[in-house]
């Protein structure tokens, strides 16, 4: 853009705000300001700048060309200017709570226990549990400084990184496994068709993605039991009411005392990787890259 050095530096923060929440009202709570301020902000840069930077969407906008462009232009030297600014300063000098969001399941069984020694130590903690996209939309918004992903987030304006590895595992209790011994590989799905199946949703994404990877056919076994936290799957599959399929971290312990049988164990066995991802912008709590690194370090062993 020819004339943004001309451009109104409080209509550039609420604009990289957009560009960066991917809406006009996560820009709004990220800021502070009511979302028609926002708009009408947005259309007084466009105005000034004689280009359209967004695309409006039925859900919130998507930037142009020319919006990519601003935004590669002023990101730093924004960020590093509100680096500067710094924040207001926290009560009695601590640090602002870090606020950290994720699947249940992994932010309790390995999360929570890798970061007590931060806490030991003061710092605060927050923690919000959900499915990967919502999460991902109120990080965008604002709400979170860092959130583990299921999955890589889209787009370029979120930072994220390997965290850790999921390995899928097949498995049922003794008294299902004794039933299945011997049985081939081959037959598996088949010997497995009449045992109730046990798993955290009706689609069966798990289950299903193993069948696909493992036996290269469809699953046509209807749930049996669906609880939504695999912390309960894996009660109830313990307890006999069928079998499933579970991140191998979640069912240690069981695997180890014999309450679980893996049934089945592929050379190739299906893979999740989760990501950490972080809240873009300056990051004005010291706590939160603290935060982050030791989740990196310690996922490498998870």
């Amino acid at each position: 853009m020819e004339h943004d050095r001309h451009l109104d530096l409080n209509l550039l923060r609420t604009f990289l705000a957009v560009y960066r929440s991917g809406s006009f009202t996560g820009a709004a709570h990220l800021l502070g300001l009511s979302q028609p301020t926002v708009t009408t902000q947005m259309r007084a840069l466009e105005r000034q700048a004689g280009r359209e930077l967004f695309e409006r969407l039925p859900r919130g906008v998507a930037p142009t060309a020319v919006a990519d462009e601003l935004a590669a232009r002023i990101a730093a030297p924004l960020d590093e200017l509100a680096t500067v600014a710094g924040p207001d300063p926290a009560p009695a000098g601590r640090a602002g709570p870090v606020h950290l969001a994720g699947p249940a399941e992994l932010l309790c069984a390995r999360v929570l226990p890798v970061l007590a020694p931060l806490v030991a130590d003061g710092v605060r903690l927050r923690v919000a549990t959900g499915l990967t996209d919502p999460l991902l939309d109120e990080l965008r918004a604002g709400r979170h400084d860092l959130v583990i992903a299921t999955t890589r987030p889209r787009g370029r304006t979120l930072i994220s990184a390997p965290l850790t590895d999921e390995e899928f595992v097949l498995v049922a209790a003794p008294v299902w496994a004794e039933r299945l011994r011997g049985r081939p590989a081959a037959e598996l799905p088949a010997a497995l068709h009449p045992v109730p199946l046990v798993t955290y949703a009706e689609d069966l994404p798990i289950a299903r993605r193993y069948w696909r990877h493992v036996f290269g056919r469809r699953l046509s076994s209807p749930a049996a039991v669906t609880v939504p936290d695999l912390r309960g799957v894996l009660a109830a599959v313990v307890a006999g009411a069928g079998f499933t399929v579970l991140p191998r971290y979640l069912c240690l312990d069981e695997l180890s005392s014999g309450a679980l049988v893996a049934l089945h164990e592929p050379e190739d066995p299906p893979i999740n990787t989760g990501f950490l991802v972080q809240r873009p912008g300056a990051v004005d709590n010291p706590d939160v890259p603290r935060v982050r690194d030791l989740l990196l370090g310690a996922g490498r062993s998870w």
